[in-house]
């Protein structure tokens, strides 16, 4: 479906990413492929599985730092020159902001949320949109505590929230140009990130058992819709949220919970 492409995989910090699961999807089918690191410690993770992947381009990438943005894209530009595609999966909040109860929110963990979480698709959007000269597809990552008070989830469901938002903006703005923009909002996955969520562990029972599928769904999964976002065969497909959670998000819920 992605032979012929060159893509972008923002996000990646192991091989239990969700990104990483997005990566190997668009490498099996046939993309070329660039990824970001965060720093020394996550280059070292980073590095070899882009290398398992024949990526082409491994690059530093602080989405806080406008000037590293800058500088990131125009690596991409002299060494691709076009861009078919981007992958998303960037967030951040600190852990004391998901323990706490949601009212005790200080601004400035609020800022860095929406700063790192939403307002970092706007930024890589302003800077990949000018090399998609063909047009492209643009893919983040959601969950579907941006429509309900998930647990523990608390500002980063705001931030959700807001990332779907800029989603359907951002499609708006840029249709005009034949970039589609779509966000695939998982199923938990047991991820680096997942590990800053209290009670995980029970967050991953409550959906495997209120699922339509009893289970819960893995990083391949995920990965196989975002390559299908991301190719000619979804060209019809843009601002929209996509579930890939099993089916939770329509079922009853939990059938061992008290519905009331």
């Amino acid at each position: 479906m992605l032979t012929g492409k060159k893509g972008l995989i923002l996000g990646v910090a192991n091989d239990k990413s969700i990104a990483w699961g997005v990566a190997q999807a668009c490498h099996r089918e046939g993309a070329e492929l660039g990824f970001s690191y965060l720093g020394e410690a996550l280059e070292r993770r980073v590095r070899p599985l882009a290398e398992s992947v024949d990526a082409s381009l491994l690059a530093p990438l602080d989405v806080a730092d406008d000037a590293q943005i800058d500088a990131f894209f125009d690596r991409v530009k002299q060494q691709w020159g076009t861009l078919d595609f981007v992958v998303h999966s960037i967030a951040f909040a600190n852990k004391e902001a998901l323990k706490a109860p949601f009212r005790m929110t200080t601004r400035d963990d609020f800022h860095l949320a929406l700063d790192i979480s939403a307002y970092s698709l706007i930024a890589v959007a302003q800077r990949a949109a000018p090399l998609m000269n063909a047009g492209g597809s643009i893919v983040t990552m959601s969950y579907l505590g941006s429509v309900r008070a998930v647990p523990n989830y608390n500002v980063m469901g705001v931030a959700k929230a807001a990332l779907e938002a800029s989603v359907r903006y951002l499609a708006s703005d840029l249709g005009g140009d034949n970039i589609r923009v779509n966000a695939v909002s998982a199923g938990p996955i047991r991820t680096l990130a997942a590990s800053a969520v209290g009670d995980f562990r029970h967050l991953m029972a409550k959906s495997a058992r209120g699922a339509m599928l009893k289970r819960n769904v893995t990083q391949l999964e995920v990965g196989n819709m975002t390559a299908f976002l991301l190719s000619d065969l979804a060209s019809g497909i843009s601002g929209e949220v996509h579930y890939v959670d099993a089916g939770f998000h329509v079922g009853a819920g939990d059938p061992g919970e008290n519905p009331a």
